[in-house]
């Protein structure tokens, strides 16, 4: 059924993500809402079927795991309220199945610091009255919750100005309704139904927000209790939602600060997964759908742009040569799906991909052989050799023309990345170094090659730099999310004097689980 109901939802994603105007007309509710049930449904594809309490963990930790967004997040709420109260038993029925949906709204409204009316929550409140209803099947149940739901989402236009001013109802609750209608439709053995076609985007209405970047953040292992972090961070924006399950933290805030609030935060826990968004250039990007269809028969760009990225630095720095990013990378690698769906999306005759990492070749390959001569593999292996193909990338050429420069863009750059080891190991270098390395030692790659372990994440790049500099005129050092902006001024002033002819610039928003990338050109 949860399955089912991913896809159900991702049926209707475009048409949620239309009706997005509160907290932030950003248009991504849908997105977010069916990219954090395709992660629960990834966590469900790997647990014991037969155990109540593994599929229970699946759905609380996968949600958790993969929300995105303000209603991603109190989604991964609701959820583990659903989850937790079905954990222990062995059947679902009717009764419970009402105290599962009513445990949904507690958890939902418990996660956020000041719950507001008219939005996900009050369609939560009016599933779990619904399914509270006396009832002697699960289908009478869920139509119950639905009947409900459907009553207090037709009330929130009502109860939220945003709404009002639109003529929409709340996207996020319409979301949650089209989850519990595929629990439902699954159970009935009902087909999916077409994608309704969206001809008009309500964030039109509304200009940019106060803060202008979405922040959030995954931490394990954290040192400081969920209320704690909960207060440090409120300073900083607002929209916040802190919550954690199965040992995990998650944050979203939007702020103004993104790099101050993640190296606070980092202090705290281990920083495994941050996005950060320009709201702004979000905005401008739905509002770009308006009329997409009237403008599919206008002429074309002889060639778009497809990276793979994450690290809010690196994928403002490729949207701005041009490129449509497709989030993943290091222990986060994007599905064939992913890549072609992002080549589907870019209104140009061909398209170049960059795939940024030895482990996403493969999947770029076959989404190259799907698209069926439409798109072409530049191979970059590094972020730093998707950069340097990026530069030499020109929308008015041809994508066949441009292969030979933008792989010798990619040749011309070496890449430097710092991070920890997972494991305890002995290696020989190619330059013939021994390293002995333990579980979490500091280790520095080269062009994707290890060759050095062992002292600071600044150390380690000194180390490289030296081993890999011949001349070159430019390093661009990226910090990864625990760095300040003070850490890569200080690492700067050491890059320069030890190599003063070099040209050093710094940015925040490195890759997750990175200290530093740094590229020399």
């Amino acid at each position: 059924m949860f399955r089912y109901a991913t896809d159900w939802l991702g049926v209707y994603r475009e048409q949620v993500n239309a009706l997005n105007v509160y907290p932030v007309p950003d248009g991504d509710t849908g997105t977010n809402m069916h990219l954090t049930m395709q992660s629960v449904r990834r966590e469900l594809d790997t647990a014991d079927e037969h155990s109540m309490a593994a599929v229970a963990k699946a759905i609380s930790y996968g949600a958790l795991l993969g929300a995105r967004g303000n209603s991603g997040v109190i989604l991964s709420q609701l959820l583990k309220g659903f989850a937790e109260t079905v954990r222990d038993a062995q059947e679902i029925d009717a009764a419970l199945l009402g105290r599962a949906f009513e445990a949904a709204r507690k958890s939902g409204y418990g996660a956020v610091m000041k719950p507001v009316e008219g939005t996900i929550l009050t369609v939560a409140r009016g599933v779990a009255e619904g399914a509270a209803q006396p009832a002697d099947a699960v289908e009478l149940v869920l139509e119950n919750a639905l009947i409900r739901g459907q009553d207090l989402l037709d009330q929130t236009p009502d109860m939220l100005p945003a709404l009002k001013q639109a003529g929409v109802i709340d996207s996020g609750g319409q979301g949650y309704l089209y989850i519990v209608q595929g629990l439902l439709a699954q159970l009935r053995g009902e087909a999916l139904p077409p994608a309704p076609e969206v001809t008009s985007y309500a964030q039109e209405q509304f200009e940019t927000e106060e803060f202008g970047f979405c922040t959030e953040f995954l931490m394990s292992d954290a040192t400081r209790p969920i209320e704690e972090i909960r207060e440090l961070v409120s300073p900083f924006g607002d929209s916040l939602l802190v919550v954690g399950a199965e040992g995990y933290v998650k944050g979203h805030i939007h702020t103004n600060e993104p790099d101050q609030l993640l190296a606070t935060v980092g202090r705290y826990g281990r920083m495994l997964k941050t996005k950060v968004e320009d709201m702004a250039e979000q905005h401008t990007e739905i509002l770009g759908m308006t009329g997409a269809a009237a403008r599919a028969e206008e002429e074309v760009a002889p060639s778009g742009l497809v990276a793979v990225a994450n690290g809010y630095g690196l994928v403002k720095l490729f949207r701005s040569l041009g490129a449509r990013i497709v989030s993943g990378g290091q222990t986060a690698n994007p599905s064939v799906q992913d890549i072609v769906d992002a080549v589907r999306s870019v209104s140009a005759e061909q398209v170049v991909i960059l795939p940024n990492n030895k482990n996403v070749l493969m999947a770029a390959e076959k989404a190259m052989e799907l698209m069926e001569g439409r798109a072409v593999v530049i191979p970059t292996r590094t972020l730093g050799q998707g950069i340097g193909a990026a530069l030499a990338f020109n929308p008015e050429a041809s994508a066949e023309d441009l292969r030979e420069g933008m792989e010798a863009g990619a040749q011309a750059v070496t890449t430097f990345e710092v991070t920890r080891a997972s494991r305890t190991t002995n290696i020989t270098t190619r330059g013939g170094r021994t390293l002995n390395i333990a579980e979490g030692d500091v280790i520095g790659l080269m062009d994707d090659e290890l060759v050095q372990a062992g002292g600071t994440p600044e150390d380690s790049v000194l180390d490289m730099l030296g081993q890999g500099f011949q001349g070159q005129e430019i390093a661009t050092v990226f910090g990864g999310p625990q760095k300040t902006e003070e850490d890569l001024e200080a690492l700067a002033g050491r890059i320069r004097k030890e190599f003063p002819s070099l040209e050093v610039e710094t940015h925040a928003g490195g890759p997750d689980l990175y200290d530093y990338l740094v590229t020399l050109e």
